[in-house]
């Protein structure tokens, strides 16, 4: 495990405590989910982008041409 020291300003330290704190978690164990969970966000865009750039506009259109006209089933109408 690496340790880093971070700086943080004091009002966002405050409000970090005060949420770690209604959570009954240490503030190492916050800082380290925060940081967790913002990875994951950057990777899951990143993750999206890269499907988008892979996808083909005129094969899902002949893909979507070639399903079946049939009426939905119950419950899955337009309202």
């Amino acid at each position: 495990m690496a340790n880093y020291a971070l700086r943080i300003p004091e009002s966002l330290f405050s409000y970090a405590r005060q949420v770690a704190e209604e959570e009954h978690v240490s503030m190492n164990q916050f800082f380290v989910t925060a940081i967790a969970e913002k990875v994951s966000a950057l990777k899951t865009e990143t993750y999206f982008r890269e499907r988008q750039a892979r996808g083909d506009l005129t094969s899902f259109d002949a893909w979507l041409a070639a399903s079946p006209q049939a009426a939905p089933l119950a419950g899955d109408e337009l309202p």
